[in-house]
């Protein structure tokens, strides 16, 4: 399975790609990753044509089987650097359509993204995505200055496990799916 991870952060030293980074690492005999990010997109504008970069990341979006976006959680809710790109990719194109899509994410707080999670689901609900959400298990990685060490691997065995979990429900429900 071809998995297009998607950093939804700008931000420098993102802890969200970090953890994209973790799981490219510690899947990498069980999947096959790219990693992109929103980082540099323009903000959206209604009306205005899609510049060149939304319309790649449109490409590995529909290139992919399935999208793993890690979403960082700004004012309790998703990052607007995430929000705009999806802007782009709702409205100028819509490679979205018929994928299925995980999300996952951290935070320095103890919640770790969970009100980006709840928002994020609904807008891919809008129209313009048409995409397949998955709603089993939520992988949400509170107190995130933690739970990294210096090479970027996550400390805690726990963690560890649940996401093993996460990705065998993640599989089992990808096979359902395209079936």
């Amino acid at each position: 399975m071809k998995i297009l991870a998607l950093s939804g952060s700008n931000a420098e030293g993102s802890y969200n790609e970090a953890l994209l980074k973790y799981i490219i690492k510690h899947f990498e005999d069980r999947y096959e990753f790219e990693l992109a990010t929103v980082k540099g997109l323009p903000m959206y504008k209604e009306g205005v044509d899609a510049p060149a970069n939304v319309l790649e990341l449109g490409k590995q979006v529909e290139d992919s089987d399935l999208i793993l976006i890690a979403s960082p959680e700004q004012q309790h809710s998703v990052a607007s650097s995430l929000k705009s790109a999806l802007e782009w990719l709702s409205s100028s194109v819509h490679p979205f359509h018929g994928k299925p899509v995980v999300i996952v994410s951290t935070s320095p707080m103890p919640q770790g993204g969970s009100r980006s999670q709840t928002h994020l689901k609904n807008i891919l609900a809008a129209p313009g995505f048409s995409a397949h959400v998955f709603n089993g298990d939520e992988f949400m990685m509170g107190n995130a200055p933690k739970q990294f060490d210096e090479e970027g691997n996550l400390v805690d065995e726990g963690t560890i496990k649940f996401l093993g979990h996460f990705f065998d429900e993640v599989d089992v429900w990808y096979a359902q799916l395209t079936k």
